[in-house]
């Protein structure tokens, strides 16, 4: 298992990686939790949440949770802690830039993670 400081060294090199018009209003900027994150819908201990992105009060900002990575990934070396915090870092930049893009229809992320729950909602009735 990685440690918070290797963790939050490899969210550091995943975000050097990006153009900087990605973190065009992102005034919360990008943070990491330690938080373990199960969302409400979970039937079992089997759905957690590695990131978010979200706007409150006018406030965007990202937020990646290591608590939940742990437990999806408990032996993950650095280098595969890269390539899957990319994914989820990525995956929420996305949201970001089709929020800013006012984005909202039936090929959004929104729309496809939905999809994904309700999927999920109805194999675990």
């Amino acid at each position: 298992m990685i440690d918070l400081e290797e963790y939050k060294m490899i969210i550091s090199d995943l975000l050097d990686e990006l153009p900087k018009e990605f973190f065009r209003e992102l005034s919360g900027g990008v943070i990491v939790s330690e938080a373990l994150v199960i969302p409400d819908y979970a039937r079992e201990d089997d759905l957690f949440i590695m990131g978010k992105y979200q706007v409150s009060a006018g406030m965007r900002q990202i937020i990646m949770y290591k608590g939940s990575f742990d437990r999806v990934y408990p032996h993950a070396d650095r280098k595969q802690a890269y390539e899957i915090l990319r994914g989820t870092l990525r995956h929420e930049f996305r949201h970001h830039m089709e929020s800013l893009a006012g984005i909202s229809n039936s090929s959004s992320l929104k729309a496809e993670d939905e999809r994904e729950k309700q999927e999920y909602i109805e194999r675990h009735g």
